[in-house]
């Protein structure tokens, strides 16, 4: 062997100028910098563990969309913003509600509901309240009253039938009451600050009171109750909750990792360094988004998880390079400084574009994807620091271990073997059969993922399984209520005082007409239907009059005790409900297609038909600008790598190379998200761009060890070999180590994790592939080993 002094002599006298600017300054101050890591170690980690799951209902929506823009502007107005509880209570022994036991228990739940913390109490609806009416039409006129009479005792059975009664002539059935009459709703929109203390409502303590206040504690107090919640504020408590599953799997994941890298390296230090110092890039991580002031939302709570990912993917590469220094004789120190003067360059442009492939996020307009953006993007920069800096100074006091060493040094004969087949991908026989395969790869993924919708693709809460409490609450009250959960809202603007006007009624009832024509509307409800219901009434119910009358006196008499969530109060506005089967892709496309064209051709100057409030304009709104931005934040993202790479390799057949692998796999995983039922959305639109940023890393890495043999004079496929040699180990570790620790999210109970668990693992593996496969084939085409060193030397005797 090598005498090591006379080694590291050697090395240094030969190459001074090898021996970089970046390189003294890091190594030359060990210590200093060493401590100051410690102190900021300290400090953001103790911040870290003060962060707060956190979510906002504004945040989660598209604010600068015309239909949330118009959504706020009139919300004052409207009583179905989509930021809103409805509380089922229902009996289990198949009884009606008309019972004093029943009507008692959801007088309890009504007060109790009252006094949460967040609840709009002026908009509150149960049987209970006193908005909640019953009307009819007698010899006399009109007469009616609350639900709930006031000689009500409900022990006698005058009193219960009363009660019966006046529900009947209410027009609550199926809205607050069941269509079978066995359960009823307790309706609670909510604010999305405090209006006394200006705090945002914490979804996560809301959801809890929920259960603690209402569903545990009645459905123990009467045993003949089961109770069912639904709504935005409940589905956001039951992901944050879950955030208790993800630790979970994330200690799962260390564990895995962990083993899988001793198991690779065979070295105590390789193994525990990259693993702490990734832990520590995601403390400084979570410190340094509480001291700005985020907190962990559902979506952006999975970050760390990718963080402490993209810290172990170029750790191992510097575990490895060492390992290879240090069976060549060096010292822990000089084997450092070697591995991280050959990787700081392709590690800092692969660290940089992941970086702005999580950036490109930034060109989503909704508020949780920009957090997601940002704290991916600060992450990345701080793995910069920890693995280029922190880890090769800690791996400079403790170096690689004997048994690394030797791990190093028994890779003889049978593993070149493997390497030598591996390599006759770069062939001139095998590299064309490979660039055939992916050019039938891309055309089946590009036929399979044209079935790729934008929006959810199922019913009730697509971010949780359909098995958990939330989807089987919703369940119940799509199968007990003929009015869906899911409300689109179109607003008809006009003057002041003339939203009564004979044309504007006509036209919202014209609308109402082709609405109900059209697939995934289940019902619809405006003051039209109130002015034809009351001329209908006053008429002796004659069914002739069920029109909208052109006496504006008339008309004016039908509508005056409309409810007041069909008209505001300076009669400037009154909406259209329009009631969905569901919320799916599909269905919001329809609708609102239908409406647009309405409003394009029935708008003018005393009315104009403006979209959309309710949760499903919401979810139109978030679909809209999902599916503009997609592209081009894949255009930006693939623009922003082509770019590095070109600045790092100056050479587009560099690009190229490294570029083409990402884009197939792009292509694949749409595919894959179009056959497994997967819609691009706010929870999965994230690992498209993350996808791109860190599959990017592996290509970098080949190609940079490839071009320095190939610049040696070797050819193609024997620079190839020696590229695997060097680095092969260590990519495939990588992609196959990060693929397992995602693919245990799968079994996630938040169904969102388990959606991105199956597409980063086939992202991990499929980009390491791509890099080892495509890579060399595309190689043999493109590059030009002799204009390559051609270029080199002329570039060297210029400088």
């Amino acid at each position: 062997m090598t005498n090591p002094k006379h080694a590291r002599g050697e090395h240094y006298l030969t190459t001074p100028k090898a021996e970089p600017f970046l390189e003294r300054l890091i190594f030359n101050n060990r210590v200093t910098i060493l401590v100051l890591f410690a102190v900021l170690t300290a400090f953001l980690g103790y911040n870290a563990v003060k962060i707060q799951p956190d979510a906002s209902f504004e945040r989660m929506i598209p604010l600068e969309h015309p239909y949330i823009v118009n959504m706020l502007e009139y919300r004052d107005d409207l009583e179905n913003l989509g930021n809103f509880v409805r509380i089922a209570v229902a009996t289990k022994d198949g009884s009606d509600i008309f019972t004093e036991e029943y009507m008692e228990t959801l007088r309890q739940i009504t007060d109790e509901v009252f006094y949460l913390s967040g609840v709009d109490r002026s908009g509150l609806k149960s049987l209970w309240t006193p908005n909640v009416r019953w009307v009819e039409v007698t010899e006399q006129g009109f007469q009616g009253g609350t639900i709930i009479p006031d000689n009500y005792d409900g022990s006698s059975a005058e009193s219960l039938e009363q009660l019966r009664q006046n529900v009947l002539r209410s027009s609550e059935v199926g809205r607050l009451i069941s269509d079978n009459f066995r359960s009823t709703i307790v309706y609670a929109p909510l604010y999305e600050n405090d209006p006394q203390t200006g705090e945002p409502l914490n979804y996560a303590a809301f959801s809890r009171e929920l259960e603690e206040k209402i569903r545990d504690k009645y459905q123990a107090q009467n045993p003949n109750v089961s109770i069912h919640i639904v709504g935005f504020a409940k589905k956001v408590g039951d992901l944050i909750e879950g955030i208790g599953a993800i630790a979970w799997f994330a200690g799962i994941t260390i564990a895995l990792t962990t083993l899988l890298l001793f198991w690779y390296s065979r070295c105590i230090a390789g193994t525990l360094v990259p693993v702490l110092t990734s832990i520590v890039a995601v403390f400084w991580q979570l410190g340094a988004l509480k001291i700005l002031g985020y907190g962990l939302d559902p979506y952006s709570v999975l970050v760390p998880f990718l963080v402490f990912a993209i810290g172990i993917s170029h750790g191992v590469q510097l575990v490895n390079a060492m390992a290879v220094e240090a069976a060549r004789g060096f010292d822990p120190l000089n084997a450092a400084r070697l591995a991280f003067r050959g990787l700081y360059i392709p590690g800092m442009l692969a660290l940089i574009s992941d970086a702005f492939g999580f950036l490109t996020l930034l060109f989503i307009d909704i508020d949780v994807i920009k957090d997601l953006a940002i704290a991916a993007g600060l992450g990345v920069a701080i793995v910069i620091i920890t693995n280029l800096v922190l880890h090769p100074l800690l791996m400079s006091y403790i170096g690689i271990t004997a048994g690394g060493i030797r791990q190093v040094q028994k890779q003889g004969e049978e593993t070149d073997r493997k390497w030598r087949r591996l390599s006759a991908f770069a062939s001139p026989k095998a590299a064309p059969i490979s660039v055939l395969i992916a050019l039938l790869g891309l055309g089946v993924g590009v036929y399979l993922k044209q079935d790729l919708k934008v929006g959810d693709l199922d019913q009730g809460a697509p971010e949780l399984r359909a098995d958990s409490r939330y989807n089987t609450d919703n369940a119940f009250i799509i199968d007990n209520y003929s009015t869906s959960a899911d409300v689109l809202v179109v607003m008809v603007k006009t003057p002041v005082e003339q939203c009564t006007q004979y044309t504007v009624l006509r036209a919202m009832d014209t609308l109402q007409w082709e609405l109900q024509n059209t697939p995934g509307v289940q019902s619809t409800v405006s003051l039209a239907d109130v002015s034809k219901v009351v001329t209908k009434a006053l008429n002796e119910g004659n069914w002739n009059w069920y029109a909208i009358s052109r006496n504006q006196t008339i008309i004016n008499a039908s509508i005056r005790d409309a409810p007041s969530g069909l008209i505001n109060t300076d009669c400037s506005l009154t909406p259209t409900l329009v009631f969905l089967e569901d919320h799916k892709a599909e269905t919001l496309k329809t609708v609102v297609n239908a409406v647009e064209v309405f409003a394009a051709n029935n708008s003018n100057e005393d009315h104009t038909f403006l979209l959309a409030a309710g949760n499903a304009g919401v979810e139109a709104a978030t679909n809209d600008v999902i599916a503009k931005a997609k592209d081009w934040m894949l255009v930006f993202v693939y623009g922003v790598v082509s770019l590095l790479c070109f600045a790092t390799f100056r050479s587009w057949r560099a690009v190229l190379c490294i570029v083409v692998p990402l884009g197939l796999t792009s292509v694949l995983a749409e595919a894959i998200m179009a056959l497994s039922g997967i819609g691009i959305k706010v929870a999965t639109l994230p690992v498209i761009a993350l996808g791109v940023g860190i599959g990017v890393d592996y290509g970098i890495y080949i190609y940079s060890k490839l071009e320095k043999f190939l610049l040696e004079g070797k050819s193609l496929q024997e620079a190839y070999f020696e590229t695997l040699r060097s680095t092969g180990k260590a990519v495939i570790f990588t992609g196959i180590t990060l693929g397992l620790g995602v693919v245990t999210w799968i079994f996630s109970p938040i169904k969102f994790q388990a959606d991105m668990g199956l597409l980063l693992f086939f992202m991990f593996i499929w980009n390491m592939i791509g890099s080892i496969w495509l890579l060399p084939a595309l190689a043999h085409f493109l590059l030009k080993p002799e204009q390559m060193r051609e270029k080199a030397r002329f570039a060297s005797a210029k400088s």
